[in-house]
């Protein structure tokens, strides 16, 4: 499904719709980035989300989208390249990370000294959605350089060569959660430059919804089934019984493929999920909430129709 039918669908103001397309008609897009505009394999569910996210953007604000693990940062983010019709660059920031190699660095090509442009510039002058994953695990000295590329003064100044000012239609759009091992308090002077959204955990209704639009043909009950699993891990998760590591959207989506496959429900999920745990009580946890739902002989001509 094209992406603004879908958001036709979601029930997004048809105001908002219309200046999503402007600026698809405004800012046009190079034969040489074409392919990195996303085609998403995945769908955000979510009207109010989607709402303040786009408007952010059309208003010439970066974003900034913080939420638990499972609730479709990268999902959203992709989506929004798409939705605007932007090259994206995906950012991927750790503790190593180092300004030039976030705006680039001299290199050697035929017998000279150029500059080998790194992601941010590079996105900077397409007009680029850039992707800075898990911004809160990078070094707050390396990320002192884009405060000029995200604020007011748009531009990036490059040591040795000239400033390079943003296109109007970059945007950057972080995404952060707390918790995980070599993340930090984000810095508040680079808080303060993205509007910030954070991300509601899917709901059981559209987790159903994202598994039937996954897997044509799957029996309506059978969908509405894995994600009350994944719903009730999840309270787990939040109570403290576990960890949060079998709690993988991604997994339960990959588990469903291996049944349409022709692998047994049971341990099509065990790959998935129960193998996330390393932990021998987590992993009977798991285990249990799997079988008191899904008999041991469930299998693809059941589930699919």
């Amino acid at each position: 499904m094209e992406i603004m039918e879908f958001l036709r669908k979601e029930g997004i103001r048809d105001e908002l719709l219309a200046e999503v397309e402007h600026f698809r008609s405004c800012y046009k897009v190079s034969d040489e980035v074409k392919s990195r505009i996303p085609v998403p394999q995945y769908s955000y569910y979510g009207r109010e989300v989607w709402e303040e996210a786009l408007t952010a953007i059309l208003a010439g604000e970066n974003l900034l989208l913080s939420g638990p693990k499972a609730t479709g940062k990268n999902v959203l983010a992709q989506g929004l390249s798409r939705a605007f019709g932007r090259p994206e660059w995906d950012i991927s920031l750790y503790i190593n990370t180092d300004a030039s190699s976030l705006i680039g660095a001299d290199t050697f090509k035929n017998g000279e000294v150029t500059l080998r442009k790194g992601p941010i510039l590079r996105c900077a002058e397409e007009g680029g959605f850039g992707v800075l994953d898990e911004i809160n695990m990078a070094k707050n000295e390396s990320l002192a350089v884009l405060h000029a590329t995200l604020d007011f003064r748009r531009e990036i100044d490059v040591p040795g060569y000239s400033r390079v000012p943003m296109s109007e239609a970059t945007r950057f759009i972080g995404t952060m959660n707390y918790g995980y091992a070599g993340t930090r308090e984000l810095n508040e002077a680079l808080a303060s430059r993205f509007m910030i959204i954070n991300m509601p955990v899917i709901s059981e209704e559209n987790l159903a919804r994202l598994i039937r639009g996954k897997n044509p043909g799957i029996v309506p009950d059978y969908a509405d089934q894995f994600a009350k699993l994944f719903d009730e891990i999840r309270r787990k998760c939040e109570g403290g019984e576990i960890s949060t590591k079998a709690l993988d959207l991604r997994g339960l989506i990959a588990s469903v493929k291996l049944m349409k496959g022709g692998l047994p429900a049971v341990k099509a999920l065990e790959l998935g999920l129960v193998n996330k745990c390393f932990d021998a009580y987590e992993r009977q946890l798991v285990e249990d909430m799997i079988t008191v739902r899904f008999p041991g002989d469930l299998g693809r001509d059941r589930i699919f129709q």
